[in-house]
């Protein structure tokens, strides 16, 4: 009998749970979601000398965070705390780190924790990208692919997170890719760390909440391509499905969703329908779609980002 009231009593927490969840995503698919408040958080951005970094940077400036950026290139990152200073930062800390060696990143991690405290917003924003077929990228870009793209999350979540769990409080957000979600024609190397990249994040999102850490809230951002640069010359035939994404509209979405907390952020909201269809749909008609869509055809003039003199 105790064994038999002990199961309905879980069933009927768990239906109390899972309705409460339905309930509450259509109550905030109405109302607008209360926005924390990220004044004097420690924010750290990996890859903040330009494209998407940068703008982050800016954006958590302007509501009086404490920054901490981190890029390889030493020029673009002054640049960067110069630019956010100017929106209004107050506390700006920049360091060169090589987001592809895990010692540079423990060395410089210990660095942040001595000179600047305990990281409570982590934002693992760097990334490369090849843009050949297979076997044609080098051994040493599907190594470099892994070490920036994914490892790097991994030796940043071992340097900060447990600081977040000791204190139950901080957040993780993974820059992954749509190509994280779909393998897409010449990008091998980059959708399998994209991929990696997604599940980790997954998993540790699935860990904080096995562990009641509810003060640490995750969020994996999922764009298309984005006109940073970093894939110019990438093509859409299909601009109101899969558009080439504007920079500042992508900063704008990943921001409201750190600030609300959203723990998926798909961009453009087609992803979601994408990942719905790839689900079910029988794989010669999955392609048949791509082909229609020509979403092969995306990467045909990749040139990738053009070095400046």
């Amino acid at each position: 009998m105790p064994s038999e009231m002990n199961a309905l009593t879980n069933l009927l927490i768990f239906l109390g749970q899972f309705t409460y969840g339905f309930l509450e995503a259509i109550f905030y698919m109405i109302a607008s979601k209360p926005k924390k408040n990220v004044a004097g958080e420690i924010v750290l951005i990996t890859g903040a000398g330009s494209g998407i970094g940068r703008l982050l940077a800016l954006r958590f400036a302007r509501l009086g965070a404490i920054l901490v950026l981190w890029d390889i290139n030493p020029e673009s990152n002054q640049e960067t705390s110069k630019l956010t200073k100017e929106a209004g930062a107050s506390r700006v800390y920049t360091y060169t780190c090589n987001c592809g060696e895990k010692q540079d990143i423990y060395r410089v991690a210990d660095q942040v924790k001595k000179e600047v405290g305990d990281v409570t917003i982590l934002i693992n924003n760097a990334g490369v990208v090849t843009g050949k077929r297979f076997l044609e990228v080098p051994d040493e870009c599907i190594e470099k692919a892994f070490d920036v793209n994914t490892k790097a999350h991994f030796w940043t979540y071992k340097a900060f997170l447990p600081a977040m769990i000791a204190n139950n409080h901080g957040h993780l957000v993974c820059i992954s890719s749509s190509a994280g979600l779909v393998g897409i024609y010449k990008l091998s190397d980059y959708c399998a760390s994209k991929f990696a990249a997604l599940g980790f994040a997954e998993s540790i999102l699935s860990e904080l909440h096995a562990e009641r850490k509810t003060g640490i809230k995750t969020t994996i951002v999922c764009p298309f391509f984005i006109k940073t640069g970093m894939f110019e010359g990438c093509t859409t035939e299909n601009p109101l499905l899969l558009p080439i994404l504007e920079p500042n509209y992508v900063a704008d979405k990943i921001m409201n969703a750190v600030l609300t907390e959203q723990a998926y952020l798909f961009l453009p909201k087609f992803l979601y329908y994408m990942l719905f269809l790839k689900s079910f749909l029988p794989i010669k008609s999955g392609l048949a779609l791509c082909d229609y869509m020509k979403v092969f055809d995306v990467m045909k003039y990749f040139k990738g980002q053009i070095k400046k003199d």
